[in-house]
């Protein structure tokens, strides 16, 4: 029972009740979600990538499963899972494929064809990384046939009786399949997202634009065909959108016009793909340089101190090349380390990653062209069907989340930048 008179006062008291209890309870969510909101698109000034008016090095990873993922009910929470991990590790740009093309799951079903209930899924996922402090770097096309990829399209061209060629490789020189492929540009830069309302190329979150992951053209190792169609499509995205920073996808081979073919390539076939490390970065409308690390992979016959020179040699090629030739950033967009070689023990994986963080770290305090690091691939538990020979669930591999955690301090002096996780602020206030 009220006291006589204090009757109205009682609603106004229980509103401010419920408001104090909300915004105690989420507040920082809400915070964060603001915060994020009204940070400004990433740049780059020459060999920097910026953000703020401050230079950004990059500690990330590779997710590329969260579109497929955020498609179901049952296995939506994932995103938001790896999404929330990521943050607390101080991590601020995930990888992921913003494609599927025909299979299950598709984003676009047949050229022009598109599938809401999935573009709502990829909605999801950048909603998330937005709520999260975690920007996105999406690609576009696959040159594997995992998720569609240039076989799907060069089959789609060759059903409707337009295709010039049932090679792969069509993909970059047919006019059909170069229209298919503008066309699903254009449906995606410009998508509304249903969630937040922004449109892709409005938005960000999203880090940048990979053109195609691992471009090869074996049927014309000039790399002409692929030149042509990097600078074709590269000049279209930029049409429609010039907010966001663009980059290739490339592995980092030279081709057989560069010197360094012959000191820097693992092997003789790196150079006859149809691709060039430094020919396509070049690409006026290409806004950094993209490039891989997989020693492991290339060589057949090394043994794991040699595969770690290498990635320190190959890495120091490739960041001469953005100071010198490029004058652009370079981010080494994926890497790891096998747990089928051979030799392996689970410490290799420690020292690294260390040795490639270690690199980074150095070109970051010497304002140089090494603009950081996607680590391939993290997942969650209960999703071994999706794991790889270089998979990792982060939390559950210690000394992991601890060099991601250290890389990530390491880079936030550098720069100035504060971490605003709380987990992430006492790390760094324990280390040296």
């Amino acid at each position: 029972m009220s006291p006589p008179g204090n009757g109205p006062m009682v609603p106004i008291l229980g509103f401010l009740t419920c408001v104090a209890f909300l915004y105690l309870s989420f507040g920082d969510l809400w915070f964060d979600y603001n915060r994020e909101a009204e940070l400004g698109f990433v740049s780059r000034n020459g060999t920097q990538f910026v953000l703020d008016g401050k230079p950004l090095y990059v500690n990330g990873w590779n997710s590329y499963w969260f579109m497929d993922h955020a498609v179901n009910d049952h296995s939506r929470h994932r995103v938001g899972a790896m999404l929330e991990a990521g943050s607390k590790m101080g991590l601020t740009v995930c990888r992921t494929w913003a494609f599927n093309d025909g299979g299950y799951n598709a984003l676009q079903i047949s050229p022009g064809r598109f599938d809401e209930r999935v573009f709502k899924a990829l909605d999801h996922v950048i909603a998330e990384a937005k709520t999260h402090g975690v920007r996105l770097l999406l690609s576009l096309v696959n040159n594997l046939q995992n998720y569609g990829g240039k076989t799907q399209y060069v089959n789609w061209a060759w059903q409707e009786g337009v295709g010039l060629s049932s090679s792969n490789d069509s993909f970059f020189f047919d006019p059909s399949i170069r229209r298919y492929f503008k066309n699903y540009l254009t449906v995606l830069l410009t998508r509304k997202n249903s969630i937040t309302g922004i449109e892709y190329r409005n938005d960000p979150t999203i880090f940048a634009w990979e053109l195609i992951n691992e471009p090869r053209c074996l049927t014309d190792i000039s790399g002409d065909t692929l030149q042509d169609w990097i600078n074709e499509m590269t000049a279209f995205i930029k049409s429609i959108d010039k907010k966001h920073l663009l980059t290739v996808g490339l592995e980092g081979f030279y081709g057989p016009k560069s010197p360094k073919r012959l000191t820097v390539n693992p092997e003789r076939w790196a150079s006859e793909l149809g691709s060039d490390f430094v020919r396509n970065s070049e690409s006026p409308n290409i806004d950094f340089a993209s490039v891989h690390i997989y020693p492991d992979h290339w060589f057949h016959d090394q043994g794991f101190e040699e595969n770690l020179k290498f990635a320190v040699k190959w890495m120091q090629s490739h960041m001469e090349d953005g100071d010198k030739e490029l004058k652009k950033p370079v981010l080494f967009t994926e890497f790891g380390l096998s747990n089928m070689n051979k030799d392996y023990e689970p410490s290799q994986r420690d020292r690294f990653y260390r040795t490639i963080f270690d690199v980074i770290y150095k070109s970051a305090k010497r304002k140089r062209s090494g603009a950081g690091t996607l680590v391939w691939q993290f997942l969650i538990q209960g999703m071994e069907g999706f794991n790889d020979e270089f998979g990792i669930v982060p939390w559950e591999k210690d000394s992991i989340q601890r060099l991601m955690m250290e890389q990530s301090c390491r880079l936030g002096r550098v720069t100035g930048r504060l971490l605003q996780d709380k987990k992430s602020t006492e790390v760094c206030s324990n280390k040296p």
